[in-house]
């Protein structure tokens, strides 16, 4: 193994203290078993600074750190606008989704289309969340990992994967979501701290020992064409990343699907013990995604840059990690097992949510205990996690990028996620048959345009797609009489007043944004 026995030692302390304090800040007072609530909503009682965290510790995994900084090695900095943008998205779902969803006290989104529609479209939904959070998200993470694994200390894959898993599952399934949430601002801490490290080593490498900032001068000069935030038609990956696309077209529509509709990113907003709160750790998150492409993508370039012939190019993160001294190598390996810990969990958490809450109790037992609830959510956590570790390997095992392979997997369906979410919300004539037309027409011509038009750019694909649920769904709700529909959301009783501080900070990050899009245009 690669690994010096003082680094073996730091993340073995790291782990056990992670459990140690995952368990007893999860623990219930007076020895109360766990209810339902407290589980899957850490009883809603979530702080601004630890819904921001676990916000990012949920999406910041194997799949941006291994598989964006390949991204970075392959295509360059245009990648990042999956965080920049993100940080706008998150202002936007904060301001106009977080207060409604609040409003309704739902556990989980497909609840929320129940509400809005009827049990159709909320066990049609639920069930491709959980076929996707457990074949794409899941599958893709535990293999990510265990690539970095493999790389690091030369440990096997497969058991790599397993070893995750088994922490995973140890992590979070006693304390359910508090545990995950509570504890995920340690794992942002060791995540960034982590990321800087890597980031200052590899441009300290790259300038030869003068350090870091003329290391970043030498990387502009030696991989110019990697700085290029807005690809051209000519360039090789312009199909990934087309264009102004990333401004004004189908990246919103990615963006809006997970940050604003997906359970495992929501459910810590749901949690919250107030909007207020929600909002401020919104914020929070926001911030921390404008830094995110420091830490995971300008490695990926500086990776590049030492050794342009890494194949495949998510081993660009890994290698990188050879440059870290012993002992320091211990708490960066702690760091990206603690990033891609947080979100196995965090993925973990929200899949039994669903399978437990929309599926087994509203159509299977219905009036299922809440000692019952809980056991019904841990046994599927498990479940979800071995289904991964044998999916990992032979799902994943031949692709060189990652992380381009999940965005245009889950772009097949998020077009008609978006366009069911923002027409329940803004389009009071909308019925269920609407909506479940939307889905499968999404699917469909999603399909078929990949089939038949397969150079054209999924991120455009998307848009187009998105337009076309959206007529489909007025079509057949107008063919319906277009009438209010009878579950339709009375805005009016919902506010979306945000405070000085909120309006100061989406101020900033939109100035951030234009500053970067000039400089690297």
């Amino acid at each position: 193994m690669n690994l010096h026995p003082i680094d073996i030692t730091i993340i073995v302390v790291y782990c056990v203290a992670l459990l140690g304090i995952a368990y007893w800040v999860s623990r219930e007072k007076d020895g109360k078993e766990k209810d339902a609530k407290s589980y899957f909503l850490a009883d809603r009682s979530l702080p601004w600074w630890a819904i921001g965290a676990s916000l990012i510790a949920a999406n910041i995994s194997a799949e941006q750190i291994i598989g964006m900084s390949g991204s970075g090695y392959a295509i360059g900095l245009a990648i990042s606008a999956y965080e920049w943008m993100a940080a706008l998205t998150l202002i936007i779902v904060g301001k106009y989704f977080i207060p409604i969803f609040l409003k309704k006290e739902i556990y989980t989104m497909p609840e929320f289309l129940e509400k809005r529609y009827d049990h159709r479209v909320r066990m049609i939904l639920g069930i491709f969340w959980l076929v996707v959070y457990v074949f794409v998200n899941l599958t893709s993470v535990m293999y990510l990992g265990g690539l970095a694994i493999n790389t690091i200390t030369g440990l096997d894959m497969q058991t790599g994967i397993t070893a995750l898993a088994v922490f995973a599952l140890l992590y979070s399934i006693y304390g359910g979501l508090k545990a995950v949430a509570m504890t995920d601002i340690i794992q942002v801490v060791m995540l960034i701290f982590g990321g800087v490290i890597i980031t200052y080593l590899a441009l300290n490498n790259i300038s030869g020992g003068a350090g870091s900032m003329q290391g970043f001068t030498m990387l502009l000069d030696q991989a110019a064409d990697k700085f290029d935030l807005i690809l051209d038609k000519e360039h090789s990956f312009y199909s990934d990343l087309p264009g102004i696309s990333v401004l004004i077209g189908g990246m919103w529509i990615m963006n809006l699907s997970y940050w604003g509709f997906n359970q495992y990113i929501t459910q810590r907003a749901l949690a919250a013990k107030s909007l207020d709160e929600a909002q401020k750790g919104i914020v929070f998150a926001g911030y921390l995604k404008m830094l995110m492409p420091l830490i995971i993508v300008i490695p990926g370039i500086a990776a590049y840059v030492m050794d342009p012939t890494l194949s495949p190019a998510d081993k660009a993160y890994p290698t990188l990690m050879t440059l870290v001294p012993v002992g320091l190598k211990g708490l960066v390996f702690a760091a990206l097992i603690a990033a891609i810990v947080s979100s196995l969990s965090s993925m973990a958490n929200s899949i039994s949510t669903i399978f437990t809450m929309d599926l087994y109790k509203r159509f299977w037992v219905k009036d299922a205990s809440e000692s019952k609830l809980v056991k019904v959510g841990r046994i599927v956590v498990a479940v979800s996690f071995l289904i991964a570790v044998l999916v990992a390997k032979p799902l994943l095992g031949n692709l060189d990028q990652a992380f381009q392979f999940i965005q245009e997997f889950t772009g097949f369906f998020t077009p008609g996620i978006v366009a069911i979410f923002m027409l329940a919300v803004f389009y009071k004539q909308t019925t269920a048959a609407g909506a479940l037309a939307a889905a499968l027409g999404s699917l469909a011509l999603s399909i078929g345009m990949k089939l038949g038009m397969p150079a054209f750019p999924f991120m455009d694909r998307m848009g187009v797609v998105f337009i076309f649920s959206i007529v489909v769904a007025v079509a057949v709700s107008y063919m319906q009489g277009n009438k209010v529909h009878e579950k339709a959301i009375d805005l009016n009783d919902v506010s979306f007043k945000t405070s000085k501080n909120f309006n100061l900070a989406t101020l900033g990050i939109v100035l951030m944004l234009i500053g970067l899009y000039a400089a690297w245009w």
